[in-house]
């Protein structure tokens, strides 16, 4: 029975906590039902386990060796996952602690005496620190993914498993033992309409990344509040851009009245950049961003020095990265340092469309965020009142969000008229109307899907079509 209960409590800490092998697993442990909500298998789970572990404990059997295999290795585990779970409030209290506080790294007693759990384990004192960092790391992975991406449809539970994957890897024990160091070569490329929550998702994994603990200041050794920079690069001229990223020193050009630091020498080393509207950059710049990539350095403009940038770069654009490479304005070797992980934020209306009760869950989401706490106005009523159930919402989440402010100040609203209906609601209403030919529906969907993944390839796998026909239905009209 212990054999196997190790086993299994072992592979429960090392699954995506967003993904649905967890939950399985962990009703598997207690012996809950499929219908069993995941988070009330937990408590019993704790339970035994700490009875599992008292119990080697006292028989002088408990051996915890992070590099052994088989049994041993389970019950290692095993022991990390219940001294985590021991202190998981104290850690998500110190999240909170944290974001009111800003800047300054927050003192974490408790995290010292959770050190020392570990330690009094048998685990060596370095791994055992390492450990605390790491368990730090999965409490702000879980607070970000989970409270600023939120709703219940599969694409967003998709969504938010594949952001824990970009943090710790899709086999978080490989990351345990050799990556949690060595994250800053992995680079993410973010895709999406405009306002489908990219910035969210970014600082998702920006606030999340590996931070040491210092055991003498009983404290880690950054705040994650500013461990995550961002720039929208749409927003300056050619002229100014590159200062922006890597700085300036006093007289590189007309106007450098003084040094400026860029974001590469703003981001902490624990940290990460946010590129946003990587599609709207140009050759040169790319030119410079590859090279930064590849040799993890950089020069301020105006200067020889050469400075190391240590940071994650993480990237966004709603434009079709496919559709910039052919036009040839996106280099194909930036494209390939960027691409290490690639995650599509879902539209607002495939989120509805999978699960209609997903508007009214963000809605509300939104509007508690707005108002603060308390009662929720009737905002989902005037929402179904003046667009309808199959309105589109082309700026998606953000639409929605001022969507809710222009009901409060106005008492109503009457959708974005500057836009055209989206092509999913024109297809629903010529089928509706009768009035399409097969050939038309083929084209209609494919255009859909490749609206939504903005991959030949992906459309042509969930349609069962080649991509070359897929291509032709696309390009069709």
């Amino acid at each position: 029975m212990s054999d196997e209960f190790f086993k299994m409590v072992a592979e429960a800490a090392f699954s995506n906590p967003f993904g649905e092998k967890r939950a399985e697993i962990d009703r598997r442990i207690v012996g809950a039902s499929e219908s069993t909500e995941w988070q009330s298998t937990l408590p019993p789970l704790l339970r035994d386990l700490a009875k599992q572990i008292q119990s080697l404990e006292q028989a002088g059997e408990l051996v915890v060796d992070i590099e052994a295999e088989g049994e041993a290795r389970n019950v290692t585990v095993s022991v990390l996952f219940h001294v985590f779970h021991r202190y998981m409030e104290a850690f998500d209290a110190l999240i909170e602690e944290q974001l009111a506080s800003g800047d300054e790294s927050c003192r974490a007693p408790f995290a010292f005496q959770c050190l020392e759990d570990l330690a009094g384990y048998g685990f060596k004192r370095a791994d055992a620190c390492r450990y605390v960092g790491i368990f730090y790391q999965i409490r702000r992975a879980f607070y970000f993914i989970s409270t600023e991406l939120i709703g219940e449809s599969p694409c967003m539970r998709q969504m938010r498993a594949q952001l824990w994957d970009n943090i710790f890897t899709h086999d978080i024990a490989w990351y345990v033992q050799c990556l949690w160091n060595r994250m800053e070569d992995f680079s993410t490329l973010l895709l999406g309409e405009t306002g489908t929550g990219k910035g969210a998702a970014a600082a998702a994994i920006g606030r999340s990344g590996y931070i040491p603990f210092n055991p003498n200041a009983q404290k880690f050794e950054e705040s994650f509040t500013r461990a995550f920079v961002s720039i929208n690069l749409s927003q300056y001229p050619e002229t100014l851009i590159e200062s922006e990223l890597f700085g300036h020193r006093k007289g590189a050009f007309t106007g450098a009245i003084e040094k400026h630091d860029g974001i590469f020498s703003r981001c902490s080393p624990c940290g990460a950049i946010f590129l946003d509207e990587i599609g709207d950059v140009s050759i040169p710049v790319q030119i410079k961003l590859l090279q930064v990539l590849q040799e993890r350095t950089f020069s301020p403009v105006g200067s020889h020095d050469k400075l190391r940038f240590k940071g994650r770069v993480i990237a966004a654009t709603n434009k079709s990265i496919d559709a910039l490479r052919r036009e040839g304005t996106f280099r194909d070797d930036f494209y390939y340092r960027l691409c290490s992980d690639l995650i599509t934020m879902p539209p607002l209306r495939q989120r509805i469309r999978e699960t209609p009760r997903a508007l009214d869950q963000l809605a509300g989401h939104l509007a508690q965020r707005i108002c603060g706490e308390g009662e929720i106005l009737p905002i989902l009523g005037k929402l179904n009142q003046d667009v309808g159930k199959n309105y589109a919402w082309p700026g998606n989440v953000r639409e929605l969000e001022q969507a809710i402010r222009r009901i409060l100040l106005t008492g109503a609203y009457a959708g974005d008229s500057a836009t055209e209906p989206t092509e999913e609601i024109a297809l629903s209403q010529a089928v509706e109307a009768g009035n399409l030919t097969a050939k038309e529906l083929v084209e209609h969907y494919c255009r859909d899907l490749y609206t939504l993944y903005g991959n030949y390839g992906e459309v042509a796998r969930r349609t069962g079509l080649d991509w070359r026909t897929v291509k032709k239905n696309v390009t069709s009209a």
